[in-house]
């Protein structure tokens, strides 16, 4: 059985800490979601989203964002994302949250590998336990190709590391076509804002179906 892996990212790569967030600043925090499942359940997370668009009456040719959610949405989501969990117990969120401001200066200069390293603190456990994994990210966020490429990061540590025979495969696939990276892109949202404003109601909803690291 293969292992589905959908994520996004809410947050920014920018270092500029001496003006406040979204006043000139960057974000003090990143995180990385992800919604893991069977791929014969794929399908759950897109009508969970779907339901969202019917019953708010969100365009369906646009993309709706995290950002872009009321208070109701942004509940709702957390709910429905919440039920899903529940009431499927294959299906599990995963999130990781680094303070930016704790990140060493010459760790800076290149984002992808802080990415990188994120996910395999994340989700490096979960994928041995697998022989196959497809990982889908949005690629205008999480890059797949780099000066340390993530597929051959996390594969070499699969191997070679933990000497497990998990397959991984990437399918960068942007969140307007696809209502699971979309649906990842509200469980980042949910979580940042946590951390980055102080918010904890959608935290709460969701904390006791996700596993979430913090450093």
């Amino acid at each position: 059985m293969s292992l589905m892996i959908y994520l996004d990212e809410s947050g920014d790569l920018g270092w500029s800490f001496d003006a406040p967030f979204r006043r000139g600043g960057s974000s003090r925090y990143l995180t990385i979601a992800s919604l893991c499942l069977p791929s014969e359940k794929k399908h759950l997370p897109k009508r969970v989203i779907k339901n969202l668009y019917q019953k708010f009456g969100w365009p369906v040719a646009e993309e709706k964002k995290w950002s872009a959610m009321d208070g109701a949405e942004r509940t709702e989501f957390a709910k429905e994302a919440r039920s899903l969990c529940l009431t499927n117990q294959d299906i599990h969120i995963h999130a990781i949250t680094v303070n930016k401001q704790n990140v060493q200066q010459h760790i800076r200069a290149d984002g992808n590998k802080l990415y990188n390293y994120m996910i395999r603190l994340s989700l490096l456990g979960v994928m041995r336990k697998h022989d196959e994994v497809h990982m889908i990210p949005d690629p205008r966020s999480i890059k797949v190709e780099s000066g340390n490429s993530l597929p051959d990061y996390l594969q070499t540590l699969l191997w070679m590391h933990l000497q497990c025979k998990t397959v991984l495969r990437i399918h960068p696939v942007e969140s307007h076509v696809s209502r699971n990276v979309q649906f990842a892109d509200m469980l980042s949202g949910a979580i940042q804002i946590k951390f980055e404003d102080g918010n904890e109601e959608y935290h709460r909803i969701l904390s006791p179906m996700q596993k979430c690291l913090y450093f």
